[in-house]
């Protein structure tokens, strides 16, 4: 299912949820959709659903019109699943009774799945790993068995698209990675488009084909997960998804001399976005740059915080004037004085 926003805003009395969004997506194109909490992006997966109406523009999908500011086509006419952040499992339900459930009350559910609904129903089980649980009641189940569930009963009429809201977000560390897994393999193995709403930037990362980063109900930036964190356009971007540094400076064509620093110090800045440049900043990741001891070369800083993470340390670290979270794999002490550079032989971006 393609889709498309236009000019689509929301508002919920004086408040602004959504502010004029443009977005196409593209049958079977898995999206996340990236931002802090209270950004707008589950207004707008709620307007995808047919949850909410637009106050503004309008929604498209396959090529029609299917809300505006003044009608919408209700949920269940619109081909979609949905998984929610709390799984909204019915306790009186087997697993077996939850993946019918969709079958037989979806209006849009294809007649040939309608038609063998048994073999569906095993077939949507086996794709998650729970055939072998089909009679459990949810109370039987484990975090990561009911978020199969929740899933199975989504993707059991064979949605064209499929919304999840934050699926994993009640999840434990391990169980989330193993779901991430799973979730890339169903998008494979349905081919529907997935729009996934989440708060988690390593997610949105692993996951998508591409990113919506949001942020105060509009779109700061759209692109692959490559471009969103290796060129990010906005501060709000660089900070949120990359976890940026942003250096003050000055910009001598293209290259970024730090405040602070004589102008043998120049780091090379071709691929940066033209805002940064405008604002006199530069966005370092914490990862880019290279520590070694102290010396005339570089920038000079002093270490006023140390973690251990195991293969690497996370430094804080004081340098003209301004304080930077640096990675390394070289091992410091607090107060240690050190030289900070760029690599010239490796580009800012790539």
């Amino acid at each position: 299912m393609s889709i498309e926003l236009k000019e689509v805003s929301k508002t919920f009395g004086n408040y602004n949820a959504l502010k004029s969004i443009n977005l196409n997506i593209a049958d079977g194109e898995f999206v996340a959709i990236l931002g802090p909490s209270g950004c707008g992006k589950t207004t707008l997966l709620r307007m995808l659903a047919g949850f909410e109406q637009p106050s503004a523009g309008e929604i498209v999908m396959n090529g029609s019109v299917v809300a505006t500011s003044r009608s919408s086509i209700p949920p269940e006419k619109r081909r979609i699943g949905m998984v929610f952040q709390s799984f909204a499992l019915w306790p009186h339900m087997n697993i077996s009774e939850h993946v019918r459930f969709p079958i037989r009350n979806h209006k849009e559910t294809p007649k040939a799945i309608r038609e063998n609904e048994e073999t569906r129903i095993s077939d949507v089980l086996e794709l998650v790993g729970l055939s072998h649980l089909s009679q459990r009641m949810p109370h039987e189940l484990s975090g990561g068995q009911k978020q199969r569930v929740a899933i199975a009963r989504a993707i059991a009429s064979q949605p064209s698209l499929l919304l999840m809201d934050e699926p994993l977000s009640s999840l434990d560390a391990m169980l989330r990675m193993n779901m991430r897994r799973e979730i890339q393999s169903i998008h494979r193995e349905t081919g529907s488009a997935i729009v996934y709403v989440t708060h988690d930037q390593s997610e949105a990362l692993a996951m998508a084909d591409r990113i919506v980063v949001m942020n105060d109900g509009q779109i700061e930036q759209v692109g692959t997960p490559q471009e969103i964190y290796l060129k990010p356009e906005t501060n709000f971007v660089a900070q949120f998804v990359s976890k940026a540094n942003l250096i003050r400076g000055r910009w001598d064509h293209e290259h970024f001399i730090p405040d602070g620093a004589d102008s043998i110090v120049q780091w090379p800045g071709n691929e940066v976005a033209g805002y940064f440049k405008t604002n006199g900043l530069y966005p370092v990741r914490p990862d880019q740059f290279q520590l070694g001891p102290e010396q005339n070369e570089g920038l000079s800083g002093e270490i006023v915080n140390v973690q251990f993470q195991g293969k690497e340390f996370y430094y804080d670290i004081q340098s003209t004037g301004q304080q930077w979270e640096v990675i390394s794999p070289l091992p410091f002490k607090l107060n240690d004085k050190v030289s900070i550079n760029i690599p010239i032989t490796e580009h800012h971006y790539v």
